[in-house]
This record gives C-alpha cells, sequence and structure tokens, in this order.
C-alpha cells in the first residue's frame, strides 16, 4: 500500500536558478552538464491505449501511486479535491457520497438512499464496471476522464468516468510489504488505526503470479449522539431537565467507521501474446452512524448530533472479475466479464417524517420511531473490445458491452409503543413497509475512428448505439393502520405494482487533437452523454385510496415514467509542457447543454421518494492544472476550476414544490476549486531520503438548493491544509502527518432545508441538519518491505 517512492530520478541537485521554473532564460543540458530532471511520466489508458497523459488530446487525469501516496489520496472524497471539475460531497460515508461533474446536479443535498453515487459518473474497479468508493491500497492509479464516454467505455456516462487501475501480479518479483498506521482525532477519545500487507509470488516459469493484498482502516468517529432515547417508545424524547437521565443517553464518537478490503489476483501469462487476469476484491464496511450535527435546529454542540436511535449501517461489496488480452499483432483484444455483490443493512432515525404527516403520532408523548432497510444488488457484466494496434493513419476502436442489473430492497418504519398507545394489538410495531424489485438489462455497441490527417492533426469519429429494458416492481403496506381497520396483527400485504420500460438510442462524438509542436497539444471534443431512464413503480392513485381517511400512498400519472436525461458537450483543451519537461501545464474551457433532467422528488400523496424529469441547465466554466519540477529537491503540483451552472429555463415547482427560474445556480458544486501542493526531497543522516509533503485544498461556496429558493441556503468556503514527512531506509519507512492541520471546521452539505427548524406540537423537529468534515487527524504510519 502506502510505500514512499523517490518521485524524480537525480544525478544531481545542484541546477542553476536560471533554469527554474520561473527562469526567463532555457538553459539546455549540455550548458549545465548535468542531466536534466523530468517530472514523473504517468501512462494512462484511459483512451484504451497506453499513452502518457500529457499526449492524450481528452480531459483526462491520473493520480499516480506516487501522487497517491505522497497526497495521502484514501477514498474519492480525496481523489477530487485534485481533479479539476470533480466534486464529492463528503458526507461521512454512511451512504453514498454525491458525484457531481462540472455542475450537473440539481437535487438537494440530502444524503444518497442508493449506491450510485449520483448516477452521472461511471466507476470502474479495472476493467468492470462497478460502484464503489474504493479504500485506495495496493492501487497504480486513478485516472478520471471528464465528459462522456460512452464511446469508448461499457458503462454509458452523463458526465464521466472513474477507473480504480490496481497493481497486477508481477510474474518476476517475490516480495512482500507490511504496513501499520495509528492516529488521533482532535474532536475524538479514541484511537484510529490501519493494518495491513501485500504479497506477490511467482509461481511457474514466471508465467503465473500471485498478489494478494488485506487492509483494516479503524476511523475512531468525532460525533457524539448526545439525545439517544434509553427505550423507544417508553423514554421520552424530549425530557424535562430533572428526567433528562431516566430517559436519555450518550453515545460518544458514535459515527465511527471499520473497513475491511481484500484483493486477490492471478495472472497467466501463458504466451507473449496472451495475459488473462482472475480477480477477487472484496469490501466490508461498517459506519457507526452520520456525521450530522443539530446545532441550529436542535442547539447540540458543534460535533454532537440530535438523533434519538443509532445510525448504524454495514455495507458490503464483492467483486469477481476475468479480465483476458490476446494481441493479434493488428489489434488487441480484450474480455472482460464480472459478477458482483452488493449488501447493505441500516437503521436510521424516522421520527420527523412521521411526525411531519400529523397523522396523530405527534400525540403520543414518547414517540420515536427508526427505520430498518435492507439492499440486496447483483450484477453482471460483460464487455468485448479490439483495439487496432497497427502502425498507419487509421486507428479504431469497436466494442461491445451487456450488463445485467437485480436489485431487491425492503423497508420497515417501526413506531414502538405507539400502537398501544392508540390501542391497537401490533407486537412487531411496525408501521410502513416497502418492497422493491428491479431488473435492468443494458446493451450496447460502441466504438471510436482516428484518422491522421497529417503527422500533426488527427480527427476521430465516436458512436454509441445502446438499448435497455427495466422492470420494477414495488409494493407499499402501512401494517398498523391496516390491523388497526381489523386486519391481523401480524399481517404484512403490500400492494405490488408493475411497471416497465425501455428505450434505445444513439449517441456521437467528434475529437480534434492537434500537435502543436513536441511540447503542445491542442484538442476540441464535442460529444454526447446520457443517463437512462427507468420507471417509479408506485400504484396509481384511484379516486378511492385518495378519498379515504388514511394516509394514501400511490403515484399520480405523471409520477411514473422516467426518461433519459442526456447531455451536449462541447469542449476546448491545450497540453503544454517545458523547461525539458520540467512544467506541464493542462487547460480546458468547456460549454454543457444538459435536457431532461431526472430530479429527486416525492409523490404528492404519501411522500414517496420517485424520480421526475425537469427542464434544461447549462454548465460552463474552465480548468487549469499544472506540475512543476523547481530543482535542488523541491516541485510542485496544482489545479484550479471555475464552473458556472445554472437553469436554462424556467421551472414551475422544480425545487420541493417551489418554482425555480432561468439563471438560478444549481447546488452542489462549488463555484471555484483551487489544489496546491508543495514537495521538498532531500538527503540526512547518512544518506536517508526525506520528503515533506504540503498540501491545500480550497472549496468554494456551495448552494444547497437551486437558487436557493425553497429555504435553500449558501455554505461558506473553506480551505484544508495538510502536512507529512516521510523518512525512508532501504526497506523501511516512516512518516509523520496531519491532515486538516489547523483543525478547519466546515459545513460540507446539509440534510432538509431550514423550513425544517421548528416544532410539531411539543416535538422539535430534527429533519434539519448539517454534514461537517473530518477534524485535525494527526498520525504516524510504517511500512517494511521484504523480498527483491
Amino acid at each position: 500500500m502506502r510505500t514512499h517512492k523517490t518521485l524524480f530520478n537525480y544525478s544531481s541537485i545542484a541546477l542553476a536558478i536560471s533554469t527554474s521554473l520561473f527562469g526567463a532564460t532555457k538553459v539546455s543540458a549540455q550548458e549545465l552538464d548535468v542531466k536534466v530532471q523530468e517530472i514523473e511520466k504517468v501512462v494512462v489508458t484511459g483512451t484504451r491505449r497506453m499513452n502518457d497523459v500529457q499526449d492524450v488530446p481528452v480531459n483526462i487525469t491520473a493520480l499516480s501511486a506516487v501522487q497517491l501516496e505522497r497526497d495521502r489520496v484514501y477514498d474519492l472524497v480525496d481523489v477530487a479535491k485534485w481533479v479539476p471539475g470533480l466534486t464529492v460531497i463528503d458526507q461521512g460515508g454512511r451512504t453514498s457520497n454525491p458525484i457531481i461533474v462540472r455542475g450537473l446536479s440539481t437535487d438537494s443535498l440530502n444524503p444518497n438512499p442508493t449506491n450510485t453515487g449520483g448516477g452521472t459518473v461511471a466507476t470502474y474497479l479495472g476493467d468492470i464496471p462497478l460502484f464503489i468508493d474504493l479504500n485506495l491500497h495496493d492501487v497504480e492509479r486513478v485516472e478520471v476522464l471528464i465528459g462522456p464516454q460512452g464511446t469508448l467505455y461499457g458503462a454509458g456516462t452523463l458526465g464521466g468516468a472513474i477507473r480504480y487501475i490496481p497493481k497486477k501480479a508481477e510474474t518476476d518479483l517475490l516480495s512482500a510489504q507490511v504496513f501499520g498506521e495509528v492516529n488521533s482525532l482532535s474532536q475524538s477519545d479514541g484511537t484510529g488505526s490501519t493494518i495491513g500487507g501485500v504479497v506477490n509470488v511467482p509461481l511457474i516459469n514466471d508465467k503465473l503470479a500471485l498478489r494478494a493484498s488485506y487492509q483494516r482502516y479503524k476511523n475512531p468517529g468525532f460525533i457524539d449522539y448526545v439525545n439517544l432515547v434509553q427505550e423507544p417508545g417508553v423514554s421520552n424524547p424530549q425530557p424535562s431537565e430533572e428526567q433528562r437521565g431516566q430517559n436519555l443517553q450518550t453515545v460518544k464518537d458514535a459515527n465511527g467507521e471499520e473497513t475491511e478490503t481484500t484483493r486477490i489476483s492471478l495472472r497467466w501469462t501463458p504466451t507473449d501474446e496472451l495475459e488473462i487476469n482472475l480477480n477477487y476484491n472484496y469490501q466490508d464496511q461498517f459506519v457507526e452512524g452520520r456525521t450530522l450535527i443539530h446545532q441550529d435546529s436542535f442547539g447540540t454542540g458543534p460535533y454532537e448530533s440530535g438523533m434519538r436511535v443509532l445510525e448504524p449501517n454495514s455495507l458490503k461489496n464483492t467483486l469477481y472479475s476475468l479480465e483476458l488480452s490476446y494481441d493479434f499483432g493488428f489489434a488487441e483484444l480484450v474480455v472482460a466479464a464480472g459478477e458482483s455483490d452488493y449488501d447493505e443493512l441500516g437503521q436510521r432515525d424516522q421520527t420527523d417524517l412521521l411526525l411531519d404527516f400529523q397523522y396523530g403520532y405527534e400525540n403520543f408523548p414518547s414517540f420515536t420511531a427508526f427505520t430498518r432497510e435492507i439492499q440486496e444488488e447483483e450484477v453482471s457484466t460483460q464487455e468485448v473490445r479490439l483495439v487496432s494496434q497497427s502502425e498507419g493513419p487509421l486507428s479504431w476502436i469497436i466494442g461491445g458491452f451487456r450488463s445485467e442489473f437485480e436489485l431487491f430492497s425492503t423497508s420497515e418504519e417501526f413506531t414502538p409503543g405507539y400502537p398501544e398507545f392508540i390501542e391497537v394489538v401490533r407486537p412487531d410495531n411496525l408501521e410502513f413497509f416497502s418492497q422493491g424489485d428491479e431488473e435492468l438489462v443494458e446493451s450496447a455497441i460502441f466504438g471510436e475512428l482516428g484518422y491522421d490527417v497529417t503527422e500533426s492533426l488527427n480527427i476521430t469519429l465516436g458512436a454509441r448505439f445502446y438499448e435497455y429494458d427495466t422492470v420494477v416492481t414495488q409494493g407499499f403496506d402501512l401494517p398498523l393502520d391496516d390491523t388497526r381497520r381489523g386486519a391481523p396483527a401480524d399481517q404484512i400485504s403490500p400492494d405490488l405494482v408493475t411497471n416497465t420500460a425501455k428505450d434505445s438510442g444513439s449517441l456521437f462524438k467528434f475529437n480534434l487533437g492537434y500537435d502543436v509542436n513536441d511540447e503542445a497539444l491542442i484538442y476540441f471534443t464535442a460529444s454526447e452523454g446520457y443517463r437512462i431512464g427507468g420507471v417509479n413503480s408506485v400504484v396509481a392513485c384511484t379516486p378511492e385510496n385518495l378519498s379515504g381517511n388514511g394516509q394514501a400512498l400511490c403515484a399520480l400519472p405523471d409520477e411514473v415514467l422516467i426518461l433519459p436525461d442526456k447531455t451536449e458537450n462541447f469542449e476546448l483543451g491545450t497540453r503544454l509542457s517545458g523547461l525539458n519537461n520540467r512544467f506541464f501545464l493542462n487547460a480546458s474551457a468547456y460549454y454543457i447543454n444538459w435536457t431532461d433532467i431526472q430530479v429527486q422528488d416525492v409523490t404528492e400523496n404519501g411522500g414517496l421518494p420517485i424520480t421526475v424529469n425537469g427542464g434544461k441547465a447549462t454548465s460552463k466554466g474552465f480548468e487549469l492544472s499544472y506540475r512543476a519540477l523547481h530543482g535542488n529537491g523541491l516541485s510542485s503540483q496544482g489545479s484550479y476550476a471555475y464552473t458556472d451552472a445554472s437553469l436554462a429555463t424556467d421551472e414551475p415547482e422544480f425545487v420541493d414544490g417551489d418554482d425555480a427560474f432561468r439563471g438560478d445556480r444549481l447546488p452542489g458544486s462549488p463555484r471555484q476549486t483551487l489544489a496546491f501542493g508543495l514537495t521538498y526531497e532531500t538527503e540526512v543522516y547518512q544518506g536517508m531520503p526525506l520528503l515533506v509533503n504540503y498540501g491545500l485544498n480550497y472549496i468554494g461556496d456551495v448552494y444547497t438548493r437551486v437558487g436557493l429558493r425553497d429555504f435553500g441556503e449558501r455554505l461558506p468556503s473553506y480551505t484544508l491544509h495538510n502536512l507529512s514527512a516521510t523518512l525512508s531506509g532501504d526497506v523501511w519507512d516512516i512518516t509523520l502527518y496531519a491532515k486538516n492541520l489547523f483543525d478547519k471546521y466546515a459545513i460540507t452539505s446539509t440534510r432538509a432545508g431550514r423550513e425544517d427548524i421548528r416544532q410539531v406540537n411539543d416535538f422539535d423537529v430534527r429533519l434539519y441538519g448539517q454534514f461537517v468534515n473530518q477534524p485535525r487527524t494527526v498520525g504516524v504510519e510504517f511500512t517494511y518491505n521484504f523480498g527483491d
């Protein structure tokens, strides 16, 4: 995992000041009589061919193993801080953190209830599409392609693709590594830790090799749940101060996390042309609770939650995959097949939602409700592609993709003590039950054709032809209400309804790349992206259920079908290098049209979560990134992004029933982000390498709802600082580090809106809360390497 590596190869540390980044005179290596230092080159395969990232005429950012280690990049939240145009909203990981590319978001910043991360980005583990916020260890690099990638990848993308590239088994190297870490959080009573190891074993005549890695990560947590009821349905959730100890309890550091990640790879190269990789990846994550505080809505402290029950969540990802490549000479054939399982089991406080319905729950002084949810997913994917290899002006890629997705989920809401309060015999206290089954089959043919018009000018055309078919069955029941009306005390009979949808279409791409010279590349891309649609399976409303006295759980006619939303993307960019490969600068400007936007909503009757289509939006902006080697062991890197995303049409009842208007800023993404890193490498006692690294991340202000409408708010900007120092011996490394060095306290997003800072009878509603970032973390890490 986290092995220190020398960033640059030095033959001398004495370079003239005139050759530094900011020098005006370019001095040759011959004049200095030393070997010119060069920035680490990163080879990427995001375009399905191996290229230096500086030679690729598309928007791609690669975080190498060196950078992942140096900048302590552990997950997607950390990745996004170094990728201009990518935003991952830090909500603590209890549910999928929303992923936003170039401002393409219209939903309020509530936690994502599904395992999709927002649906605008495809994530890959190797060559297999798999949504997972991977705990990054033993990873070769992370590649992020900004913009639609449906002509290169099997999984369709609206805004981009994120690729985790694990390290492969090496057939000629026997090695092992162990590592450990302990850390302390400024707001926690516990201690965090990481332990793990990696082993690589050649097996048969340098043709077969095994690589296995394991990591166990523990975050002690830093949010105190200070208002937990001792016994739901019996304890008063808002007692007098004298009775507080009899009814409530506090659990400190109740948002801790433990994650275990295991990866096993078997690599077989029976001939020079054939390579086969069998892979197993398992990640088991247990998160104790939300990083949510109720300082404004319930008067808690800055690191305290007012939830009434604990909110644990267990998330397990398993992937088996086969990746085969064969070099025919004129082309390379790649076959990738994967089977993945995802299981989630969680519990959360549901009191406020039911109080909001005002069906009588608010009359029960000891009312506390909680929900338990199960989600099980199975995904089978197959992708085949053929990539040309021959020299010549013509190059091409053609591929086929098929994915079968199955989802089963249940949600149960319990109201302990309430049945007795209304004199109904319901021993399980089950107030609400839902069940969902979904099947989705997606297939596509995709490809690109490139032609070198001249030695400097290349034109690439891409196309994707896709279709999907989805069947969704869902049902809801109100068991407590049914029992009150005379049904058996243990009856659960959801009213199941099945809806289907299918669609097909095509997407196109045009790319032009021009090599001005060996140090400058200009490119232009026009491309289309899409996100598949589907259906909301909610029973249709009838006059009978709308006229009843109880809750009506049903959908109106315009609350059923979900159309695909699409983007048209236009981008102009450049990649520059200079000072003998000691300075790289990349820049791009873009404009995006977004139509038929998919928006999270709830049914008018019953408040059931659904997806609907909105109107149009645009996003425009520019992005910069650079890397520089200054000499004398000093290097730096940085990035900047400006994003202007807004509605393009007036949209009635667009934001939780509130009107929105053209020009309203979209939520979720900061207008401006900036990252800067400074690294100093030298030698100390007896020639041991010492690496000191400083990082700064600025996140600009964020809107929580479109145009600040319907009680939306502006979250202020903030800046985080990180510092680390690594000392290396021949086979060991030791690192001292501090993340969030100055212990900055920041609100990263919100749950619900400030309209929910109110009371229902004598109950304080706690729907509104604020997610906060992790406080200062100080730690020490040790790595030891064995073998060749």
